[in-house]
C-alpha cells in the first residue's frame, strides 16, 4: 500500500514550519508516531539571527548563525554542516525504522542541501513506503522536486490554519 508523500512550499515566513509543529501535536494526540526533524529562527530583538534544527522528542542544536564566520554560507547566514547532520540524518533514520511512525521534514532547503549525505537520505525517506511530510524552499531547485514523488501543496495564509488539521485526517487514517 502507497504511503501518501506530500511537499508544502510557501515563500519564507507564510507558516510552513507551525503547520509541520501543529500536525506533530496532532499526530502524536492521536497515537501516531513522529519521526523527523523541525528547524526554528533564533530571534534577537526582534531580528533573525540564526536557526536551529530538533529532532522530534530528541536533540536541538543551532545549524545557521550570522556570528558564523567560517565554513559555507547561505546568505548572511554561516551553517554548520556536521552539527545539523548529527540531528538531521538519524532522525530520518529512525524515521525509517519506527513501525507505523510519520515521517516530518522541516525543512529540505539551501541550508540542509549543502550536506552532501542529506538529500539521499531524503530520496530514501520518500522512496520508503511510509507517510512522509517535507517542507521545501518554494525557490527550491527543480531537481529537487523532480528527485522526490510526492503531492506539492502550497501553504498560504487561506489554507495555513486547517492545513495541519486536514493533514492529520489524511496520515492517521
Amino acid at each position: 500500500m502507497s504511503r501518501p508523500h506530500i511537499l508544502l512550499t510557501a515563500p519564507p515566513r507564510t507558516g510552513k514550519t507551525t503547520v509541520i509543529r501543529r500536525l506533530a501535536e496532532l499526530l502524536q494526540g492521536a497515537g501516531v508516531p513522529v519521526r523527523g526533524f523541525v528547524s526554528d529562527e533564533v530571534r534577537e530583538h526582534g531580528r533573525r539571527i540564526g536557526f536551529t534544527i530538533e529532532e522530534f522528542g530528541g536533540e536541538k542544536a543551532v545549524m545557521a548563525h550570522v556570528s558564523w564566520m567560517s565554513g559555507p554560507r547561505v546568505g548572511k547566514y554561516g551553517v554548520n554542516v556536521p552539527e545539523f547532520e548529527r540531528i538531521a540524518l538519524p532522525a530520518i533514520e529512525r524515521a525509517l525504522a519506527t513501525k507505523g511512525a510519520v515521517a516530518l521534514v522541516d525543512e529540505i532547503g539551501p541550508m540542509e542541501l549543502l550536506s552532501p549525505a542529506f538529500l539521499p537520505r531524503c530520496v530514501a525517506l520518500f522512496d520508503a513506503d511510509i507517510p512522509v511530510v517535507a517542507t521545501v524552499h518554494q525557490r527550491s531547485r527543480p531537481s529537487l522536486k523532480s528527485r522526490i514523488e510526492a503531492e506539492l501543496i502550497t501553504v498560504t495564509p487561506q489554507n495555513r490554519d486547517e492545513l495541519p488539521h486536514t493533514l492529520s485526517r489524511l496520515l492517521s487514517a
